[in-house]
């Protein structure tokens, strides 16, 4: 097979983004959750949420180590593999770009200053409050970033001729039409996936002590964030759909094997799709699609056959959909299931089966994400300026591109495994006894 930059660029920079994603996620979400625990801590003076605030606090830094490493690489990697991109983009919307640098350096002071001063003040709501920049710090950085890929959906605020870019208008091409729904989707899925990820500590650990209180507190504070934030992902994922019927409707076609435009569309969930496009072994839901596009059974849904051939997305993104949706109602259904046997049957002991279902919450929420991002950027193609570029003038002619794909890949292996190595030795519960015994803590994990 002849070499093509273009097929190398595109794996290196889905690579990239498909680890770095991991610590984004959690780097935005875990510091809501950070600031649930303290919060119920000194609301309840109750020693267990403040711990848990603090060991949650020593962790999220090394997920924010890793993120600053693969957010640097990602940036390197935009301008040595999508040079001609870069210079469309980095004119029209390079102001988020600064600002997001921005936001992490305001995000990084302030969790150091958090980090050491614990019981550094007579009132504990004074480091509390040092925890909102971070915050704000950490969801603005998401904020900035995630309009710039709306952008690459919507572009706008410029001119494109000949190649030249001109009458640039920054705050334009930054509050683009699609930056509502992706911002509030990211952050709203964030926060999700980093409650369910907690959770799946606390279970796991419950599963070998189940008699662990500190287990057991941490494991109701986070399926009940886990709880809100599902339900809120939903409703901005239903308006994420009708977003995409109107500025993107080969996207959404694409991924429901839409192709004729037709009233009362049923919305396909699986499937196998034939050469001539017949969907066998297929659920379909009636006008499920065309009340998720226009809020109408009877609204008309814009088919993939009104798309120009070489300008529809690849149709394997039907199962990228599917498969985001259906991870996202299954942890909605078990967080209400959680939440609903604590508060209404009075259960002091989490059954052990429900226990390996929020084990298992926190990896499938990282590819529930991963999913997601996978469909946002699959489902573009071929564009990576949606009408302005496509993908393959985008990338760079280098025939050195494997051999970054090769180190690359070395290198996040070496991360992954020092990380993982790091994170385990921080949390094993021996150490978890020793902590709550120091603290004074009466009965330790065992009450």
């Amino acid at each position: 097979m002849a070499y093509d930059p273009v097929l190398y660029s595109r794996m290196l920079t889905e690579l990239t983004f498909a680890f770095h994603i991991i610590f984004a996620t959690v780097g935005v979400g875990i510091p809501v959750m950070i600031a649930f625990a303290e919060w119920t801590g000194m609301k309840r003076n109750d020693p267990y949420y403040l711990l848990l605030a603090r060991r949650w606090t020593r962790g999220y830094v090394i997920t924010v180590a890793v993120g600053v490493v693969t957010g640097t690489a990602i940036g390197l990697q935009l301008s040595l593999l999508w040079p001609s991109f870069m210079r469309v983009a980095g004119q029209a919307i390079s102001l988020p770009l600064f600002m997001e640098t921005f936001a992490f350096f305001f995000e990084a002071i302030f969790l150091g200053i958090y980090l050491y001063t614990w019981d550094r003040f007579r009132r504990p709501v004074s480091h509390f409050l040092l925890l909102i920049p971070v915050m704000l710090g950490s969801s603005a950085s998401a904020f900035f970033i995630t309009t710039v890929n709306a952008f690459m959906n919507t572009p706008q605020g410029f001119t494109l001729k000949g190649g030249s870019i001109t009458d640039i208008q920054p705050l334009v091409a930054m509050f683009n039409p699609a930056t509502p729904t992706k911002v509030a989707h990211v952050l709203s899925s964030a926060y999700m996936t980093s409650a369910f990820v907690l959770a799946t500590i606390a279970g796991a650990a419950l599963i070998k002590k189940r008699d662990s209180l500190y287990h057991r507190k941490a494991l109701k504070l986070t399926m009940i964030a886990a709880l809100v934030f599902s339900i809120t992902t939903a409703l901005i994922g239903d308006l994420s759909g009708k977003f995409l019927a109107i500025y993107q409707p080969e996207k959404l076609a694409a991924a429901e094997w839409h192709f004729e435009t037709a009233r009362q569309v049923p919305l396909v969930l699986g499937g196998i799709l034939t050469q001539d496009h017949q969907i066998k072994f297929g659920l379909k839901i009636p006008f499920a699609l065309s009340i998720l596009a226009h809020d109408n059974p009877n609204s008309v849904v814009q088919g993939l056959n009104d798309t120009p051939v070489d300008e529809r997305p690849p149709l394997m993104v039907h199962y990228l959909f599917d498969s985001m949706v259906t991870i996202g109602i299954f942890l909605m259904v078990l967080s209400m299931l959680s939440v609903w046997m604590v508060r209404k049957l009075k259960s002091v002991q989490y059954p052990r089966w429900l226990l390996r279902l929020i084990a298992l919450s926190g990896p499938l929420a990282l590819l529930g994400t991963e999913l997601g991002w996978f469909y946002a950027e699959v489902g573009r193609q071929p564009w990576i300026l949606r009408g302005y570029m496509k993908t393959a003038h985008g990338a760079t002619t280098s025939n050195q591109v494997d051999l970054m794909l090769l180190l690359f890949c070395i290198l996040y292996v070496a991360i992954g495994f020092t990380l993982v190595k790091v994170l385990g030795r921080m949390f094993i519960n021996n150490e978890l006894h020793e902590e709550l015994k120091n603290r004074g803590i009466e009965g330790g994990p065992a009450q």
